[in-house]
């Protein structure tokens, strides 16, 4: 059996990080270690961490370096031949390991292997939906429109894909190995993943279960919506510098759909005029989007317009039955795909 490294950057998450650890010492996979790392976090959660007493834990301190920053260090005291990143509020399901090890050892071709996701709420509640993004032929233009990988929790990745994008560099004083680009702080997931898929020929894939837990937390960096299109204004530069005519042609309308994505979280967020401007601004910057995917397109403007004109408790009861209609929809078609999964040679 191969060994996995599993990846957990701490910072602030004293409420969530205990169940956060145990999702991960109750994988049925074994041979894995546990990296925490201590991101200077002020509160007491690597005091939490320390509670357990499981020797495949290891606890890393450091300076605030942000998320991308604990992902480097992580990696460079890695061990495993597979590397995979969990957030410290988010959860896995006790079979994830096991099954991405087991699609990647089948796939050759494979470099990240990930999974869709079934989103909580900051109590660890079911909201009954799921990110159900692409999963196969996944190509660079697909990663401008979107992150089919859906959440920093969700890949797990060969050693080999990071150490062909590795880069080194010296923010910190010292010249280091990097991986993720400490610079962002945010978006430095899809930044990444847009470097794979240009710099190397790893493909993408992604497996139909959602044995990823991801917490939508109103008080996290999901919040604040005008940071994260500046950070994705960031990443098209950072592409530009190496392939820019990739952007020349995608940037446009991959800012489009960065600015609808951010209207469905500003609609999960409840601020309907956020939603309703980043909707004007999306269909303004490229109307693409509405031939490409004009259903979904029409149904977040359509939502954003809702919560904008109705009085809260009736867009309330709106949006329950629609959740729960699109929630059953969603897991109907996972529990589909992977019976097919299962059958096929």
């Amino acid at each position: 059996m191969k060994k996995a490294s599993v990846i957990v950057p701490v910072y602030g998450v004293e409420k969530y990080i205990a169940a956060t650890v145990r999702s991960l010492l109750e994988q049925t996979y074994q041979n894995f270690e546990i990296i925490l790392i201590d991101d200077a976090s002020p509160d007491r959660s690597i005091e939490i961490c320390q509670q357990f007493s499981d020797p495949r834990i290891k606890i890393i301190h450091q300076q605030n370096r942000g998320l991308a920053g604990a992902r480097n260090t992580g990696i460079r005291h890695a061990e495993g031949d597979y590397i995979a990143f969990l957030d410290g509020d988010d959860l896995w399901l006790p079979e994830k390991l096991a099954k991405h090890i087991e699609h990647l050892e089948n796939s050759p071709e494979v470099g990240i292997s990930f999974s869709r996701s079934a989103l909580i709420d900051s109590a660890g509640n079911s909201l009954n939906t799921y990110l159900m993004p692409k999963l196969t032929n996944i190509t660079v233009e697909d990663l401008f429109r979107s992150n089919p990988i859906g959440n920093g929790s969700a890949a797990v990745i060969r050693r080999q894909v990071l150490e062909e994008i590795r880069f080194q560099d010296s923010l910190y004083g010292t010249v280091e190995d990097s991986y993720f680009d400490d610079r962002f702080r945010r978006s430095e997931d899809i930044e990444c993943w847009l470097r794979i898929a240009i710099q190397t020929s790893w493909k993408i894939e992604g497996i139909p279960e959602a044995l990823t837990l991801y917490r939508v937390n109103a008080e996290g960096l999901s919040a604040n919506l005008l940071k994260q299109l500046e950070s994705w204004e960031q990443v098209l530069e950072k592409v530009r510098s190496y392939a820019p005519e990739l952007v020349k042609e995608w940037g446009d309308l991959g800012v489009a759909y960065r600015l609808r994505y951010l209207a469905r979280t500003a609609v999960r967020l409840k601020d309907g005029a956020m939603a309703v401007n980043l909707m004007h601004r999306a269909i303004a910057t490229s109307k693409q989007i509405l031939l490409e995917e004009p259903r979904r397109t029409l149904r977040t403007w359509f939502a954003a317009y809702l919560l904008y004109l109705l009085p809260q408790s009736l867009y309330s009861k709106i949006e329950t039955l629609a959740a729960k209609a699109a929630g059953s929809i969603q897991k109907d078609r996972i529990q589909k795909e992977q019976i097919q999964q299962a059958t096929s040679p």
